[in-house]
C-alpha cells in the first residue's frame, strides 16, 4: 500500500496542504520497500488528493487538515491518518508495525484558509 506523509525538513508537516514535499511510502508485508519524496503541486482545494491519488496514494498521514480537505480525500478513497507528529523515520517504523495511531487533527477551522506553500507562518496554536 502506497502512504503519503506530509513532509517539512524530516518531520510530519502540522498541515498537510502547506507541506514542503510528501514523503511516499509503499508498504509490502510489514515493510517499507520503497520510499521517495514529492514536492508540494501547490495548495488549492481539491487538487493534492487528486494528485496524490493519479500517484496511487490509499493514506494520506499528516498533523491535521480542515474538513474540506478531508471530505476530498474520502471522494479519492485515500483514508486521512491525522493528529501525527514526529519524525518521517518514525512514523514509517510505526507504519511498518501497524502501530501508528491518528487523533485528533492539529488543524483548526481556517488555519489553512486562503494561503499556499509559499506561507512562512504557521497559524495552529502553540502550546
Amino acid at each position: 500500500m502506497r502512504i503519503a506523509i506530509s513532509t517539512d525538513g524530516g518531520y510530519v508537516s502540522p498541515h498537510f496542504g502547506r507541506c514542503p514535499s510528501f514523503t511516499l511510502v509503499d508498504i509490502e508485508n510489514g515493510k517499507a520497500v520503497k520510499r521517495d519524496e514529492v514536492g508540494n503541486p501547490g495548495h488549492e482545494p481539491g487538487y493534492i488528493p487528486r494528485f496524490l491519488h493519479q500517484m496511487g496514494v490509499k493514506q494520506i498521514v499528516c498533523g491535521g487538515m480542515g474538513a474540506r480537505a478531508q471530505g476530498f480525500f474520502v471522494e479519492m478513497g485515500i483514508e486521512a491518518i491525522m493528529g501525527v507528529d514526529g519524525s518521517i523515520d518514525e512514523v514509517v517504523s510505526k507504519l511498518e508495525k501497524g502501530t501508528l495511531q491518528g487523533g485528533k487533527s492539529l488543524c483548526a477551522p481556517g488555519d489553512g484558509k486562503g494561503y499556499g506553500v509559499e506561507k512562512t507562518e504557521c497559524d495552529h496554536a502553540h502550546e
